[in-house]
């Protein structure tokens, strides 16, 4: 589904939410927690690294992103996330190896720069 992506071992999806979302996004984290066995990070009530919204994070393998892609698709319900490959290259892993699925944010890329 991602050959760009694919060829990479490990990524992160960063769900986007916000105070009106917030009943929303805990209950996705937890689902995704609980259905797929995934890391998850904690629920940021705060802006953190290069995230411009409150977030959480989900960490998962090359394959792992087909399914998982198809699995949030169907459950984000309007949320914004951010996948991306991880390289070890932070800079990189936000901008060339990035695919959105919902509406596209800004990341302030000035820390990895």
């Amino acid at each position: 589904m991602f050959p760009t992506l694919q060829t990479h071992q490990d990524f992160h999806a960063h769900v986007y939410f916000d105070n009106n979302t917030l009943d929303q996004s805990i209950a996705l984290r937890n689902t995704i927690s609980v259905e797929l066995g995934f890391f998850v990070g904690r629920l940021n009530q705060r802006l953190v690294g290069p995230h411009p919204a409150w977030s959480f994070q989900v960490s998962f393998t090359a394959a792992e992103l087909d399914n998982f892609v198809v699995w949030i698709e169907q459950r984000r319900q309007g949320l914004s996330v951010l996948l991306h490959a991880v390289t070890g290259d932070d800079l990189i892993d936000h901008t060339a190896y990035v695919h959105w699925l919902g509406t596209p944010l800004v990341l302030d890329l000035s820390d990895f720069e």
